[in-house]
């Protein structure tokens, strides 16, 4: 049972923590729509909300019913009067403007509202991921000025949709993690400054698409595999959402890893997209001690080119990350 002492989220970002105003209100509107998502996940199938809704996102994959439901939450909760005068979804095409948002200190949020989706029709784990950015003044309806590296983001986080929903965040000082309390709707604090394990005994990947990787990711692969008294003895642990995955790395060390794919030219492409799942999490693990790559270097210093940029990512504790990128996994 959760301790009717624990501090609420809201108490907890007006307490001694030194985030502007405009951060916060930002954080509590996060927390809002993940409580509403939580919420509804627990009755989607009553609802008959399962399933594909038979539309294809920007990315050319089926959309689940309730990525599309999960998306507008997040829209209809940012509407309200706020500091976020921009939205970037993995859901829609171009960039939402709230032009009545958009003032000298407004931000960008980019999110992806359902992170593995696919686990919905099985009830699996699901999440959602988010950034923040600060948006430049007079910036109008381009995005140039967001469209630069994870070290600029102000705050990233996620929330893991499980047996507890939990929301975990961190604004540049410390990661920190709240449990959502069903019976009064708060977020209440789990654990603060969590630190990641220098070292995990479980790495998580999706291993059946070795045969496309590139040598250096096969390596690493065979590397955590190998015997123990060699470096590896590692215990497979995938459950196909990558907040989930990571959320056990954070926790308990290891590596999630997704490498690129080789196309016919000998490039590998990658496949999670940076702005709103790999440079929110990296700033994460940087944040708890830990690290996250793109296979050529640290992955928050990755300049996008489009607000879809797709990435490999090897991310979790540093003793890992840095075995992942000396055997050079994206060549």
């Amino acid at each position: 049972m959760i301790k009717a002492s624990m501090i609420t989220l809201d108490r907890y970002l007006r307490t001694g923590q030194r985030i502007e105003a405009g951060l916060i209100a930002t954080l509590e509107q996060v927390a809002r729509a993940v409580e509403r998502i939580s919420g509804e996940l627990g009755r989607a199938a009553l609802k008959d909300e399962l399933g594909y809704s038979g539309a294809v996102n920007v990315h050319g994959e089926e959309v689940e019913k309730l990525d599309t439901w999960c998306n507008n939450v997040f829209l209809q909760t940012f509407a309200e009067d706020g500091p976020v005068c921009t939205l970037i979804s993995e859901e829609m095409d171009d960039p939402r403007h709230l032009k009545s948002n958009c003032k000298a200190d407004s931000y960008a949020l980019f999110f992806d509202p359902l992170d593995g989706s696919s686990n919905v029709d099985v009830n699996g784990l699901l999440g959602t991921i988010f950034a923040v950015y600060q948006r430049k003044a007079s910036h109008g309806d381009r995005i140039d000025d967001v469209l630069v590296p994870g070290t600029a983001q102000i705050a990233a986080g996620y929330a893991l949709y499980g047996p507890a929903t939990m929301l975990v965040w961190t604004v540049g000082s410390g990661v920190h993690a709240f449990v959502l309390d069903n019976a009064t709707g708060k977020f209440l604090l789990w654990r603060e400054k969590i630190e990641m394990p220098k070292r995990g005994k479980t790495y998580a990947v999706n291993q059946a698409n070795a045969a496309r990787w590139h040598p250096g990711a096969r390596a690493l692969l065979e590397r955590l595999t190998g015997p123990k008294e060699a470096g590896g003895g590692y215990s497979l642990r995938y459950c196909g959402a990558f907040v989930g995955d990571f959320h056990r790395c954070l926790l308990f060390g290891g590596i999630f890893f997704y490498p690129g794919e080789m196309n016919a030219g000998g490039r590998s492409t990658g496949k999670l997209r940076l702005m709103y799942e790999v440079a929110p999490l990296s700033m994460l693990a940087e944040q708890a001690g830990g690290a996250g790559s793109i296979g050529r270097g640290r992955a928050l210093e990755f300049v996008p080119s489009k607000i879809h940029e797709r990435v490999p990512v090897y991310i979790g504790s540093a003793e890992e990350v840095a075995l992942a990128e000396q055997l050079k996994p994206e060549g």
